[in-house]
This record gives structure tokens, C-alpha cells and sequence, in this order.
């Protein structure tokens, strides 16, 4: 939506981010009564759930004994539905000023302007882009047989697979992938894996099974043929040389995390993170808060369920901004008739 040649939109609170965490970020300031609006980069909420591995499981969600990226998305766009926040997708915010109101003007890439009392940032991990393969002319298959991500499972069924990598992402894929695909061989340029030790421990058992291989040494060039990616070259640590076969290429080396504009707005950054208090996860400026991934403050983990814990003392921070006059009191979803209200569901009767 580009409102470029509109008057600004004025409200409440803009949300940076439309991963799970600026998801229930709507929630919470909806139990208080403070609408939203949304703005991602993204093209489709989710963040990096959905962009990366929609698919993938996901078992540390509290109540939830396991669910996909996507799933979790979904219920949480369910749960947030009645607080009707407002999307502003694709677009990307590159203005944040003070206004001498005490309020912020923001606008976006696409023109989009907002004056809003509050915001809240909930980026992840900013701009992310995945840290590609160095391998001169490989990147010509990328999307083709070079994946950097999955969107579709469901592709590589029946295929011989290699993945590079060795984090959580690298072993998932593997696992997942093992008894799908036709072959899986894991490459790794050492040993020692950075991924939870007991991933590591069934891929390992896998190898020891001859129904997966795993590889040290890193990819140095590839043969095609007919314009297909026909086999890499792995160099071991020994400096001999090995050629694999195979029909797709997944390189998982992480995401290489760009703040963007965000470095420009007067924010405490200590690496690449917004440097926050944990009282209401409020950033060095009055009014900006920061939650989930991007947020930095002694003793952080970097879990779904820490950024929605942050998400609500940053909702109760940030509310004597928007109500200067009116004493926030705690209440619980499951007694409040006010809450149950703005929910739109029926208060139980108890006996």
C-alpha cells in the first residue's frame, strides 16, 4: 500500500516486523487496548519462520508439543485477529524522527508515513540475507539445484542431496531429508558441529549405518554438463581433492544479519543488537522498544518463547505513552469480562 500522497497515518503503535514475536507483540498491546500497525520487508508475515523453513518443527513452544513454522504463524494471525491490526508488507522502514510533540514520524520505502506514539521493533535479526557459497560461477544455479533455503520438501523427495553446513539448520534438513531423498551426504569443513548434540548424535549413528555420509573439507569447484550441476569438489583437510555426484546442492551458513536503516535511527547497538532494559525491553530512546532477536541485554536467549515474554512487559512499558492518565491494571484473559470483550468471546460462568 503506498499512501504517499496521503496525510500520515496516525496511531498508537508501529511494529517493525511480522515474525511470531511482532505477531504477539499485536496481541499484547491489544489486551491493553492499543492498536497496531505492522511493517515488514516481507512480502508474507512469518519472518524468518516462514522464510526459511516453513516446514521445519518446532517443539519449544509452551503448551504446543510440536508445530511448523508456518503452523505457528497461522495460529498466531488467528489469535491476534480481533485487535485488527493493519499489514504494511514489503516495505521496509527508512525514516524515524522525534517529533517535538514527544510522538515519531516514520515513513517507508514505498512512501508510507506514520506518526505513531510508540514503537516497537521486532525485526529478528534485521535485513537477513543467507551467507552464500564462495565458489566462482556456482551461483548460476541457484534456485535450480544451489538452495540457500526450504520452501518445498516435497522437491528434493527421490533426489541426491548434499548439504553444506553445520549448524542446527544443516543437521534438520539432513534429518529430514533422511529416507526422502535418494542420497544425503553432509559436507563440513571440520569435525565439530554447532548444532543441538543430540542432532549431531543421530546423524552420526546415520553414518555409522552407511544410510548417510558425512564429509569434512569445503566445496572448491563443480562440473556441469548441459547446463546442469552435475558433481561438486570437496577439498578435505588432508588437501586431496574429492568429487561428488549428486542432483542438488542445500548450503546452509547462516544468515549474514544487516541492521539497514535501523543503525541510523540514535539506537544503542552492541553487536548488530539493540541494547534494551529488561523492565520493559525499552532501547535508549523513550517510546522505541525492541523484542525478540534483535534485542540485546544481559542473560538473552535467543527463543520464540523469551521474545513473547518480552513482547509483554514491553506492551505494559510502553502504554503510559499512549494513556499518560489512566492507571494500567493487570488483568487475566481468563476472568476479565473487559478482556473477554475486546477478545469478542463470552465470559464463562463459573459455578
Amino acid at each position: 500500500m503506498n499512501t504517499s500522497v496521503h496525510a500520515p497515518i496516525e496511531t498508537d503503535a508501529v511494529i517493525v516486523g511480522a515474525g511470531p514475536v511482532g505477531l504477539f507483540q499485536v496481541f499484547e498491546l491489544g489486551l491493553l487496548e492499543i492498536k497496531a500497525h505492522v511493517i515488514d520487508s516481507l512480502t508474507a508475515v512469518g519472518g524468518q519462520c516462514v522464510e526459511l523453513y516453513p516446514d521445519k518443527p518446532i517443539y519449544d513452544i509452551p503448551a504446543v508439543p510440536i508445530c511448523t513454522g508456518q503452523e505457528l504463524t497461522d495460529s498466531l494471525l488467528k489469535q491476534i485477529a480481533p485487535f485488527g491490526a493493519e499489514f504494511h508488507l514489503g516495505q521496509e522502514v527508512t525514516l524515524v524522527q522525534k517529533r517535538e510533540d514527544g510522538r515519531f514520524d516514520l515513513e517507508t520505502s514505498t512512501g508510507t508515513k506514520f506518526i505513531t506514539k510508540t514503537i516497537f521493533i521486532a525485526a529478528g535479526v534485521g535485513s537477513f540475507q543467507p551467507r552464500t557459497i564462495k565458489v566462482d560461477g556456482i551461483d548460476k544455479f541457484e534456485n535450480k539445484q544451489l538452495f540457500y533455503r526450504v520452501k518445498d520438501p516435497a522437491r528434493f523427495e527421490g533426489r541426491n542431496i548434499v548439504i553444506c553446513g553445520g549448524g542446527d539448520s544443516a543437521l534438520d534438513w539432513a534429518l529430514n531429508l533422511h529416507g526422502k531423498a535418494e542420497s544425503v551426504i553432509m559436507v563440513h569443513r571440520r569435525e565439530e558441529f554447532r548444532a543441538a548434540p543430540a542432532s549431531v548424535a543421530k546423524m552420526r549413528d546415520l553414518c555409522e549405518q552407511f544410510e548417510m555420509q558425512l564429509l569434512i573439507g569445503q566445496v572448491t569447484g563443480f562440473e556441469e554438463a548441459n547446463d546442469t550441476l552435475t558433481e561438486i569438489k570437496v577439498t578435505g583437510a588432508d588437501g586431496v581433492t574429492r568429487r561428488l555426484p549428486l542432483d542438488d546442492l542445500l548450503v546452509f551458513f547462516g544468515l549474514s544479519p544487516k541492521l539497514g536503516p535501523i543503525a541510523e535511527w540514535g539506537l544503542d547497538i552492541e553487536r548488530k543488537q539493540l541494547v534494551v532494559d529488561t523492565e520493559k525491553f525499552e532501547t535508549n530512546v523513550p517510546g522505541i522498544f525492541a523484542v525478540g532477536d534483535i534485542n540485546t541485554y544481559p542473560g538473552k536467549k535467543k527463543l520464540i518463547l523469551s521474545g513473547f515474554h518480552e513482547a509483554a512487559l514491553a506492551a505494559f512499558g510502553a502504554a503510559p505513552y499512549i494513556f499518560p492518565d489512566k492507571k494500567i491494571h493487570m488483568q487475566y484473559t481468563t476472568t476479565s469480562p473487559k478482556l473477554h470483550k475486546v477478545l469478542g468471546v463470552e465470559s464463562p460462568v463459573f459455578d
